[in-house]
């Protein structure tokens, strides 16, 4: 029986960019701390995917990651120390063998020059000869016509182990070891078969399969294992440490017997001999079958102890997934949903038996069910949304690795400071915000920090500071990028914006409406370009983005002092809370955090200025008001403003009042997106089902303000100090 195993590609791609993710933050931290667990646990990750590399016969991938674990294995045993030197070459791994499972993903052959040239780099740190590279190099080059398929440790591999170690006068020894799996060592994706070809890699390996277990195959389940193996390791220097690393994933899977038959200090001519380490093809197929039925759980338990609670969608560099396609729920939280479920079930017999034979008596039973009917059903709405909410630590994550890669491009000493990192935020939101904070953070680093000489001239610390936190705020997240550096010089703003044209030289702005300019296409005040920054590229990219979310940027500076930059983001785009406003026949949507107020018009607060606008003197404010049925085009029961009915709402900063003929209900209503069910209309972000069934649209606030600005030419007077 031939099992396809592509099946389980994609669970095991996710689990071994997690292993990624977790080798990442260990080596990032590995300098600050001198605990042997952040060793292990970089060491676990590490051999996690070279053994499931293996498994599945990714031969490129379990080859490379057998000579970092290499490096890894003498820091853990004390044999090495992870200086600098190390830590860069570890990283620079982890980005290769992101490169490579993106290759890998895509069904193409991974480009081995990067590792090629690794793989020399860390022979040369263990010492190797320049043979031993050579012939490490050869297999890599070889295996690329491959298409990376072939056995997870070459012969090669072995001989440039034995080389690496050195084989004259070394410590032979002899291990019998017996080795007994439970049955369902076979569900969590344990081959045994991966396992053995571990062991060939430390010296000979003999195997001798007991079969009396095994059931007659009318009674055979298939993924279940009932063989036990006597096996012989003989010409070989692993300690007893080894062997039992090699049993690490199934050590609570089986029984294990491993005992020291004798050894040899002289050469190998001495040592006890065993034939090659070889598997009979079809028996070994036809009794280790994986289960078919729940891919998902083939590697659950591959690696208990390095599995991250959480999944971070990683893309800086191109070296990460942008989004992942699962998502991974704690067990209180599907526990949760099903008791939800089975409150709605009992609900619903309820009502349905109500439904036979009904009359008058059973009326006040109705109302109590349709009553119990609404708190489940908006119990399980609630309990839906918080298995999609996720701690804000998927999008910070990356954040480490990438200041310190800026920060020694451009020789500045930056500390990331993170807090928050537990506030949990939709899963969409979080992953469609990565890239615009990614720009703050860049941009901080960049424009933000001064040099360490400058800081040590200004009497600041020559290290500066970025700092990420997150936090809840009324219905909003709250996101905030700080630093500790030059500040924002409005002056310069102001001049570069002048000479771009962007502004007059006699306009009178506020700081706010200087810092805005910031996020105008092709601005920078960068004196020169670089990688990082300085071709007016991003900053309007990040606004853009921030407001396609529903969310908005404020900016707060004060010169030698740093700079702040707050983006507020609603927790979920899938649920809106809305104030439900009818204009005429027509029944609008307003984002309930977009509302500042509402209130009845006083003609004698009302001015009409140029280009046909009106405004309303809402204390120190001039707020512009539009008339939603001419939006819309649409009939209104009012269409003079005096005793009118005005709603106050705001969006970056800027207030503008709505003109509508009456105030309904608040509610919660669930976004259908228009653009992908009928076509983009301006001034409206989405559409919604009321509980009549008919279609309501939601009012798009930033998008209303910047229609009436553009028609009515009268753009600077939205601006409010």
């Amino acid at each position: 029986m031939s099992i396809d195993m592509e099946q389980f590609h994609e669970v095991f791609f996710e689990e071994s960019l997690e292993g990624l993710d977790v080798m990442e933050q260990a080596l990032l931290i590995i300098g600050q701390s001198n605990d042997p667990e952040v060793i292990n646990t970089i060491f676990r990750a590490a051999h996690s995917i070279k053994g499931g590399s293996g498994t599945f016969g990714f031969g490129d991938v379990a080859n490379f990651t057998h000579v970092l674990e290499t490096l890894l294995d003498e820091a853990r045993d004390g044999k090495r120390e992870l200086n600098e030197e190390c830590i860069e070459l570890l990283l620079r791994s982890c980005d290769c063998l992101r490169g490579m499972f993106t290759a890998l993903q895509a069904k193409e052959t991974p480009n081995l020059y990067q590792s090629i040239e690794l793989i020399a780099a860390f022979e040369r740190i263990l010492g190797a000869t320049d043979k031993t590279v050579n012939t490490v190099q050869a297999d890599a080059v070889t295996q690329t016509s491959q298409a990376g398929s072939g056995p997870m440790l070459s012969q090669n591999s072995k001989n440039d182990a034995n080389t690496s170690s050195g084989t004259d006068n070394k410590v032979t020894k002899h291990w019998q070891i017996k080795f007994v799996p439970e049955p369902q060592i076979l569900l969590a994706g344990n081959e045994p078969l991966r396992l053995f070809r571990e062991l060939a890699a430390l010296g000979d390996l003999a195997t001798s399969a007991d079969i009396s277990e095994v059931p007659n195959f009318a009674d055979l389940t298939v993924d279940e294992c009932f063989i036990r193996w006597d096996l012989e390791l003989s010409n070989s220097s692993a300690s007893k440490e080894d062997i039992l690393e090699v049993f690490d994933w199934v050590i609570d899977e089986c029984t294990l017997d491993i005992q020291l038959v004798g050894d040899n200090t002289s050469t190998q001519d001495n040592a006890m001999t065993s034939e090659p380490f070889e598997v009979p093809s079809v028996d070994i197929e036809n009794m280790l079958t994986t289960n078919t039925e729940e891919p998902e759980q083939q590697f659950a338990g591959a690696d208990k102890k390095a599995a991250p609670e959480i999944r971070a969608p990683r893309s800086d560099k191109n070296t990460h997934p942008s989004s992942s396609s699962s998502i991974r729920v704690g067990i209180d939280k599907v526990d949760s949903l099903i008791n939800l479920v089975g409150e709605l079930v009992i609900t619903q017999s309820m009502l349905s038996e109500l439904g036979n034979n009904f009359d008058m008596t059973k009326l006040e039973r109705l109302f109590h069910g349709l009553e119990q009917l609404l708190q489940n059903t908006k119990e399980l709405q609630e309990s839906v949304m918080r298995i999609r909410m996720l701690p804000i630590s998927f999008a910070f994550n990356r954040f480490p690795r990438m200041v310190r890669d800026v920060a020694i491009q451009i020789d500045k000493k930056v500390e990331l400071v993170i807090l928050g990192e537990n506030t949990e935020l939709d899963k969409t939101v979080m992953e469609k915000i990565t890239d615009p904070l990614v720009h703050l953070v860049r941009n901080a680093i960049d424009h933000g920090i001064e040099t360490p000489e400058e800081r040590i001239r200004k009497g600041k610390p020559e290290q500066g500071c970025i700092r990420l936190d997150a936090h809840h705020q009324g219905g909003n997240v709250v996101i905030e990028v700080s630093d500790d550096g030059k500040g924002l010089n409005t002056l310069i703003i102001r001049n570069k914006a002048i000479e771009k044209g962007l502004i007059d030289s006699n306009e009178q702005l506020s700081d706010n409406e200087i810092y805005d300019l910031l996020f105008q296409p092709g601005f920078s005040t960068a004196a020169q370009v670089s990688d990082i920054s300085g071709r007016g590229v991003g900053m309007d990219v990040v606004k853009r983005n921030i407001k396609s979310l529903g969310g908005r940027i404020v900016v707060q500076s004060k010169v030698d002092v740093g700079t702040t930059i707050k983006v507020h983001l609603p927790l979920t785009l899938a649920i809106l809370d809305g104030q439900l406003v009818r204009v005429g026949q027509q029944v609008f949507i307003i984002p309930l955090i977009t509302i500042v107020e509402s209130l009845q018009v006083k003609p004698e607060l009302v001015n009409r200025v140029s280009g046909d606008m009106v405004m309303y003197r809402l204390r120190e404010d001039n707020v512009p008001i539009i008339y939603l049925y001419k939006e819309f085009d649409i009939s209104a029961d009012n269409t003079d403003i005096d005793n009118a009915l005005l709603v106050v709402v705001e969006s970056d900063g800027q207030k503008i009042g709505l003109l509508v003929d009456d105030l309904l209900a608040q509610q919660q209503v669930v976004i259908k997106s228009l653009e992908s069910n009928y076509k983009r209309i301006e001034g409206i972000s989405g559409a919604t089902i009321l509980g009549d069934g008919s279609v309501s649209m939601i009012l798009d606030i930033p998008g209303l303000i910047t229609a009436s600005c553009r028609r009515s030419n009268v753009k600077r007077q939205f601006k409010v100090a």
